[in-house]
């Protein structure tokens, strides 16, 4: 059997560093913001290239507590628009419409799956206050076009890295190019917890004073609120496994580029359509060019997922089931289809639609082995 993804065996890796972790944190008695929190939210602020870090409990709070702040500080308001890449987890959506802002949905680019830049501009309104990129899969997603409109437009720039954490461009990590950046250590993530885990880098000290406050019941005096928070905090045994693990992180990303080098090297099917990496040109990509250029291990993706495409997706993942390879589809259903998002259902995404039609997720990890490659390229290449 090769696993999607062998959570016990990523995290035996660290042994005994976890083990004496979370022994640590039973020895303080202390087990909510304490040192170990401090500590990482340093670490981790330091390692993305943030002056200001805040844990949080999870990747999809630490998007809602932006906007939230953003709200608290006079600078969006209700009914104001976010513009979201359509092909995304659903998270990135929920956290603006959780806020009671609107999301504006932009199709992606069919090489990248990320929002494609040359179609955001057309969708911006006076009601525009910001753009959210999603690193999605690993890669990262921002562009000079992206640059170039959030100066032009006086926009927010908010970045979901909660699938690119060590993810580059232009020198500098995914997570400090914007204005703001929520980050999810969710346990199969490429910085994982064990449980439940997440953050917001910034380098805007009131923003960050306002989401620290927000999150911990929008108080900073015991029993005083300034706003009307939440509850959400990063607790000081995943903190200190996620600093055993930040350690480890570059290293670990760059096995995932080897594994992601190997497949594309040797995956020879007709039928499979191989994931691109490549640095954004400043002018809309060569098509032609860019479907044949794959350079994973000189670009920046740190490969969160490896995501082929082919039209005989659902054969595909049956087929590689019957050989004991796990897959997953990420993503099967589209936000505009969710019925969380039933007054969508009839919009057309049709970029969007194809690529949750298409994908699939093979297996990849920093632990995975030149058997479980060789055994999975072959089974593939028999198809």
């Amino acid at each position: 059997m090769i696993k999607f993804l062998d959570l016990k065996k990523i995290n035996d890796s660290y042994e005994p560093q976890i083990s004496e972790a979370i022994q640590r944190v039973l020895d303080s008695g202390w087990y909510l913001l304490g040192n170990e929190a401090k500590a990482f939210e340093s670490e981790y602020g330091n390692f993305i290239g943030s002056k200001n870090c805040i844990g949080v409990a999870n990747g999809l709070d630490a998007l809602r507590l932006i906007m939230k702040a953003y709200i608290e500080m006079g600078i969006m308001a209700e009914g104001d628009e976010i513009i979201v890449p359509a092909n995304t987890y659903i998270a990135s959506i929920l956290s603006v419409t959780d806020n009671r802002l609107v999301p504006v949905p932009v199709e992606p680019d069919i090489l990248t799956y990320n929002i494609d830049p040359f179609k955001v501009e057309e969708k911006i309104t006076p009601k525009t206050k910001g753009i959210m990129i999603v690193h999605l899969y690993g890669q990262n997603a921002m562009h000079p076009e992206i640059e170039r409109l959030v100066k032009k437009y006086d926009l927010k720039l908010i970045e979901d890295n909660a699938q690119a954490h060590g993810c580059m461009y232009n020198n500098k990590r995914t997570g400090s190019l914007g204005d703001a950046a929520g980050h999810s250590f969710y346990p199969g993530k490429n910085l994982g917890a064990l449980g439940d885990g997440g953050a917001v880098t910034t380098d805007n000290d009131e923003l960050a004073d306002v989401v620290r406050t927000i999150a911990n019941y929008g108080s900073k005096i015991k029993y005083q609120n300034l706003y009307k928070g939440l509850n959400s905090r990063l607790d000081e045994i995943q903190a200190a496994i996620l600093r055993v693990k930040l350690s480890r992180l570059d290293a670990d990303n760059q096995r995932r580029r080897e594994v992601a080098q190997y497949y594309i090297s040797n995956i020879k099917h007709p039928d499979i359509i191989l994931p691109c990496a490549w640095s954004p040109p400043i002018d809309k990509p060569n098509t032609e060019t860019l479907t044949t250029h794959h350079s994973p291990l000189t670009s920046s993706h740190v490969w969160h997922l490896f995501v082929i495409r082919t039209v005989k997706r659902d054969q595909l993942q049956k087929y590689l089931a019957g050989k004991e390879i796990q897959t997953m589809i990420h993503y099967p259903i589209s936000p505009h289809k969710q019925q969380a998002y039933r007054e969508w259902n009839n919009r057309s995404y049709p970029v969007t639609e194809l690529i949750h039609e298409q994908v699939l997720s093979l297996p990849i990890s920093s632990v995975m082995t030149e058997m479980e490659n060789n055994i999975l390229i072959e089974v593939l290449n028999s198809f």
